[in-house]
């Protein structure tokens, strides 16, 4: 499935991709607010990811959409549905974008054009966001796309780019509410 807004076009991550994927997210700004992504981030690990992101297509746990900036065809970062449940029609955002690429309001425009496949076509009732507590700029976007603050785990996870222990703000989106929200943007 490919997915187009004005400025971007998000489809299924490609074998070819792991180039763009590593040069993109080798960065320690962005792997800090990242749980599982390490530093320095390596060419076996944008290979293993590409392939497990190509072999998972058809698993209903996870969808992932690379995410390109037009006209360009390089990936700069992703989007994603993941632990998705569909018995209880739940699933978390997950979300990374290349540094250079910050402040231009892609990942916003990018979760704003797959909320209508996870609360339409995937069925899903609740999505989440998780953001490590000092991380504000996600904290502010998982608010201005709707979602509610919900609490606090703490010292929930622990990164692996730099061990570091953080506490996680969850936020949470309810198909209604994401219902009467684009009932008003119209």
């Amino acid at each position: 499935m490919i997915i187009e807004t004005e400025r971007l076009t998000l489809r299924p991550v490609e074998l070819s991709d792991a180039d763009n994927i590593k040069t993109n997210i080798n960065n320690i700004n962005i792997s800090r607010y990242l749980t599982v992504v390490p530093f320095p981030y390596t060419d076996s690990d944008a290979t293993w990811w590409v392939n497990n992101c190509v072999s998972g297509r058809d698993s209903s746990e996870k969808i992932t959409f690379a995410l390109l900036v037009k006209p360009s065809i390089e990936v700069v970062g992703h989007v994603s549905f993941y632990a998705i449940n569909l018995i209880n029609q739940t699933a978390e955002i997950g979300y990374w974008l290349g540094e250079s690429y910050w402040r231009n309001g892609y990942i916003s425009e990018a979760v704003r054009a797959i909320l209508p496949y996870g609360f339409q076509e995937l069925d899903l009732r609740r999505l989440t966001i998780r953001v490590f507590a000092e991380n504000q700029a996600s904290a502010m976007l998982a608010e201005k796309l709707g979602f509610k603050f919900e609490g606090l785990l703490r010292q929930a996870v622990r990164c692996r780019a730099t061990s570091k222990i953080h506490d996680e703000k969850i936020y949470g989106l309810l198909r209604e509410e994401w219902l009467d929200s684009s009932k008003t943007n119209l």
